[in-house]
């Protein structure tokens, strides 16, 4: 073990972790690294220096003999920079329900916003399934090599193909060190089925070769297909992947794919999910999606929470960098903080009477941990707490134009969303009069083009008792992506 090495980032953890959650991290990394699994090189020496910082950290009089040792945490100051808006500056002391909306907005202090750019652990897991024969597999294979030509010297690139098994095309290996691997990615041909979850164990398999926490250690799913059967172990994968800080982000390509299944992959991570319609679009989608993670000063934000009995985060949805559906369970993955652009959440709550009965309320007490891209891997915790006053008189202050905003666009969002539910259940009537209802909003913000494909969906329902899968995926993502652009002609 180096003597430099910080056991709490050994193992994942902030310097005030409770004894449990050293317990659960040493567990997690001693099954992944144990050598009776794991032969990969240097993981034996890893394995055993994590078994060291658990003896020290598990025992309290040892642990406080270490921390003694410590320096102070090299990055000093303001840490983030934080903005909160409210739908409600107060509550009102009464018998019903009351829902309170809150963005919350953390972004890079300024002296850090010209600090150089991250390194990258990066792994590309590409469908090569027949169906992606042709103009989809031909700009993938493109585009992997014109990445290969942009990596910096210490940029950790690996490549995984999958169609009914796994294969690894470009083993990670530091980007001064490719020499010649384009020839491999452009050999890739495509043959079988679809089994997402091979893919993605391979490609995590390669991120942990170099895992590091001072790094951004990310996996671009690209697919154009759904899998079948192995979701549950995709969904399991993703979970061990946020424990090591390890994040997912999913780009489907046409109709045929799975979007409630890479949503739900991505959002465990804090990654991403995106659509792509046309083969055109891959390259410049994948692009900017390594472009932004180049850009990231934390290489994953994590909210850790608890609301107080009678309060309920009900919804959590990311709107940028990149708008996208997060966990509203504890622990939240936010998703990293981009050097350039903020991270911005938006938040909804529910309070029951019985919460209603003091002075002020909690609506959330947490902390959020952060990991600093700068070459110095501790893991930062920040305390989180959003409180708001109880008052007997209604308070008459309109929300803020930001919060209006966010609301607006959040409705049309879930005016779709409701519209599938209905169509799942069988009620076809009610799933088109929501996107009536949508179409009108949509009309109102002046989104001609997104309002007609809609309306056109609308008909669809009625006389084929079904979302089509083109349809649905460009209203879902196009209304995801209002929620994250500036405010229409009706919200200025």
């Amino acid at each position: 073990m180096k003597e430099t090495q910080d056991l709490y980032t050994l193992l994942g953890l902030t310097r005030d972790a409770s004894p449990e959650e050293i317990r659960q991290a040493h567990f997690e990394a001693a099954r992944r690294l144990h050598p009776d699994t794991n032969s990969a090189p240097g993981e034996t020496e890893l394995f055993l220096d994590i078994q060291k910082a658990y003896e020290i950290l598990s025992d309290p009089q040892n642990r406080a003999k270490y921390d003694a040792t410590l320096l102070p945490k090299k990055t000093s100051g303001v840490l983030l920079d934080q903005k909160m808006l409210f739908s409600r500056q107060s509550l009102l002391r009464s018998e019903e329900q009351q829902v309170v909306y809150a963005i919350l907005e953390f972004s890079a202090p300024a002296g850090f916003k010209s600090r150089p750019a991250p390194p990258l652990n990066l792994c590309l897991v590409l469908d090569r399934s027949t169906s992606m024969k042709g103009r989809n597999l031909d700009v993938v294979k493109a585009t992997a090599i014109k990445i290969v030509r942009q990596l910096k010297s210490q940029d950790v690139f690996s490549v995984v193909a999958f169609s009914d098994r796994a294969e690894i095309i470009i083993p990670a290996a530091k980007g001064s060190e490719l020499g010649r691997q384009e020839a491999r990615i452009q050999m890739l041909q495509s043959s079988g089925g679809t089994e997402i979850f091979s893919g993605l164990e391979s490609g995590y398999n390669e991120i942990l070769r170099n895992i590091n926490r001072s790094q951004v250690n990310h996996i671009i799913l690209l697919t154009d297909g759904r899998t079948y059967g192995d979701e549950s172990e995709c969904i399991n994968l993703a979970q061990k992947a946020a424990k090591q800080g390890v994040g997912i982000s999913g780009l489907g390509i046409g109709v045929e794919w799975n979007d409630e299944f890479l949503d739900k992959l991505a959002s465990l991570t804090g990654g991403s999910s995106t659509y792509i319609s046309h083969p055109d679009d891959i390259q410049h989608a994948l692009l900017d999606k390594i472009n932004q993670l180049g850009m990231a000063y934390t290489e994953e934000t994590r909210l850790e929470f608890q609301c107080p009995e009678g309060v309920e985060l009900r919804y959590a949805f990311r709107l940028q960098p990149e708008a996208g559906l997060l966990s509203y369970e504890s622990p939240v993955m936010m998703g990293p903080i981009i050097l350039d652009n903020s991270l911005k959440v938006l938040m909804e709550f529910v309070i029951q009477p019985e919460a209603l009965k003091r002075t002020t309320i909690t609506l959330l007490n947490g902390k959020m941990s952060i990991t600093l891209t700068d070459q110095s891997p501790h893991i930062q915790s920040i305390p989180l707490q959003l409180v708001r006053h109880i008052l007997d008189d209604a308070n008459v202050d309109p929300p803020p134009a930001e919060i209006v905003q966010a609301l607006s666009r959040l409705k049309l969002y879930r005016l779709q969303e409701q519209a599938r539910l209905e169509a799942t259940t069988g009620n076809f009537e009610q799933a088109a009069e929501y996107l009536s209802r949508l179409a009108t909003h949509l009309l109102a913000q002046g989104e001609r083009g997104l309002a007609k494909t809609v309306l056109m969906e609308a008909e669809n329902i009625h006389q084929r008792k079904s979302f089509s899968q083109q349809g649905g995926k460009e209203i879902k993502y196009g209304t995801r992506a209002l929620l994250g652009s500036g405010p229409s002609k009706e919200e200025r």
